[in-house]
C-alpha cells in the first residue's frame, strides 16, 4: 500500500556543511476527484549534511511544512507537506533546504500528549505532569493507570485516538461535533461543562476487543495480547504542526509462532516491535506501521475493530472491512450516552492472510509479512459530528472511495530540477 509518497531527495551529494539548496517537484493528482491534505513525504539524505530549516512554496505562496527526526539522533529524516489539487490536477513545488536557522513556525493542526498521573488534582481534565515517553517492566503491575487517558494520545481537527498502555495496547476513540483540537483542552476526559460548550468526548466501549485496528498476536485460533515482554514504551516522535507521530515499543515479546494456522515446535527468541502511528491534519484516518528487529515470515499476527452492539458490517474482501453500529461507552449511564460510530480497517493485499469470521467481540482479519515491516489504515467517524457521516449506507460509500484513492490513485510526484 501506498499509505503516502516517501521519496529519496535524489540531488547530487552535498558536503557535510549543507548550505542551501532548492528542489522542484511537480505532484499530480491522478484521481478524478478533488483531494485534499495529501501529504508529500521527501526523505533527507544524512549524507548532504544536516538540515535545520526547510520552506516550501507553491506559486510563490508559501505552504507549511514539517520536518521529523525519526529515529531521535538530533537529526531531521523527513520533510512533509500537505497538499490540495483539483481532480487531475498538477501543481510544482519548490522545497528549499538550510543548514542554518530554526524550522520554520505554523499553526498547529494536529496535537499529542503524554501525562503522568496525580491524583491530588481535583478537576480530572488538569494534569500538567507532562512526559515525552515513559517505559514498563513487563512485571509492572498496573501499568494501565500510570498514565492519565491510560496512555498516549494524539489529534486531528476530525479525531482524538487514545493507545492503552497495557497488554491490550487497545485504540480508544473520541467523538467531535466540531471540527477542532481538543484534547489539550479536555485531555480525554470531558467536563459538564465542556460538554455543554460542545466539546466531544469518549464515545466506544472497547474492554478487550480489538477497538479500532489493535495490533495483537494469532496463535492459529484467536488474537493473543502483547504479553509476555521484557519491557513496553510509549513515546512521542513528533509534535506536529501537520502531523504528529506516537510509537509504542514492546521488547522481548514472546508471541506466539504459527504459520498457516499450525503452531510450530521451535520457539526463537522472543521479538522487538515498534507499531508506529502517523496523524496527518485534515485527515480521520491514521496510518499504522509496524516494525519488527528481525523477519517474522513465519509468524502470524491478528488485527481488525470492535463487533459494536448490534453494528451492520460491510466487508469488500479485498482487505476493507468495516461496520456502522451504537452502544454505552462506559457503565456510567449518568455521565454518558449511547454513541453510534463508523469503524473501518484497510489492510493491503500483500499483507492479508484471512478474514476471519465475525464474533460477538471483533472483525478480525489474520495477518504477516515476508519481511520485518506490515502496515495498514485505520478510520473512523461519530455520528455526533456536524460535518461527517450519519448512516451506515454513507459510511460504506465513503470508505470505498477512500480506499479506492488511497491505495489505488495516489499522488505522482517528480522531482524535475
Amino acid at each position: 500500500m501506498k499509505r503516502h509518497l516517501l521519496l529519496a531527495c535524489c540531488a547530487p551529494l552535498l558536503s557535510a556543511a549543507l548550505a542551501q539548496t532548492t528542489m522542484t517537484y511537480n505532484v499530480s493528482n491522478p484521481s478524478s476527484a478533488d483531494r485534499t491534505d495529501v501529504p508529500v513525504v521527501i526523505s533527507l539524505d544524512k549524507s548532504w549534511g544536516e538540515v535545520a530549516t526547510a520552506l516550501v512554496t507553491c506559486s510563490g505562496d508559501e505552504i507549511p511544512c514539517q520536518l521529523d527526526d525519526l529515529d531521535q539522533d538530533g537529526i531531521f529524516d523527513e520533510l512533509c507537506f500537505l497538499v490540495n489539487l483539483k481532480a487531475k490536477a498538477r501543481a510544482s513545488y519548490q522545497v528549499t533546504l538550510a543548514s542554518e536557522g530554526s524550522p520554520r513556525p505554523y499553526p498547529a493542526r494536529v496535537y499529542a500528549e503524554m501525562l503522568v498521573r496525580n491524583d491530588k488534582v481535583k478537576e480530572k481534565n488538569k494534569h500538567n505532569n507532562f512526559i515525552e515517553s515513559i517505559t514498563a517492566r513487563g512485571d509492572c503491575a498496573n501499568s494501565y493507570n500510570i498514565q492519565h487517558h491510560h496512555g498516549v494520545d494524539f489529534e486531528s481537527e476530525l479525531n482524538g485516538i487514545r493507545i492503552y498502555f497495557d497488554k491490550r495496547q487497545t485504540i480508544d476513540l473520541y467523538g467531535k461535533f466540531q471540527k477542532r483540537l481538543e484534547l489539550q483542552a479536555t485531555q480525554f476526559y470531558t467536563t459538564k461543562e465542556q460538554k455543554a460548550e460542545g466539546y466531544g468526548d469518549d464515545v466506544l466501549w472497547v474492554g478487550n476487543t480489538f477497538g479500532l485496528g489493535a495490533f495483537r498476536g494469532w496463535d492459529g485460533q484467536q488474537p493473543t495480547m502483547i504479553d509476555p515482554v521484557r519491557s513496553r514504551t510509549q513515546r512521542i516522535i513528533s509534535y506536529g504542526p501537520l502531523r504528529t507521530i506516537v510509537e509504542v515499543i514492546d521488547k522481548g515479546w514472546k508471541a506466539p509462532l504459527t504459520s498457516h494456522h499450525s503452531p510450530l515446535t521451535s520457539q526463537p527468541s522472543p521479538l522487538n516491535m515498534t507499531i508506529r502511528y502517523t496523524q496527518y491534519a485534515g485527515h480521520r484516518d491514521t496510518d499504522v506501521d509496524v516494525y519488527f528487529n528481525k523477519d517474522v515470515s513465519h509468524y502470524l499476527f491478528s488485527t481488525g475493530i470492535i463487533n459494536v452492539k448490534d453494528s451492520q458490517e460491510f466487508s469488500d474482501k479485498k482487505g476493507l472491512r468495516a461496520c456502522w453500529g451504537c452502544d454505552w461507552p462506559s457503565s456510567d449511564h449518568e455521565n454518558f450516552k449511547p454513541e453510534t460510530v463508523g469503524l473501518g480497517i484497510y489492510i493491503p493485499k500483500i499483507y492479508l492472510k484471512s478474514e476471519e469470521p465475525a464474533n460477538k467481540d471483533n472483525y478480525a482479519f489474520v495477518v504477516g509479512t515476508n519481511s520485518s515491516h506490515l502496515c495498514y489504515k485505520i478510520i473512523y467517524c461519530s455520528d455526533n459530528e456536524t460535518f461527517g457521516y450519519h448512516s451506515a449506507e454513507d459510511w460504506f460509500k465513503f470508505l470505498q472511495m477512500w480506499k479506492q484513492q488511497d491505495a489505488e490513485q495516489p499522488l505522482t510526484v517528480v522531482r524535475v530540477k
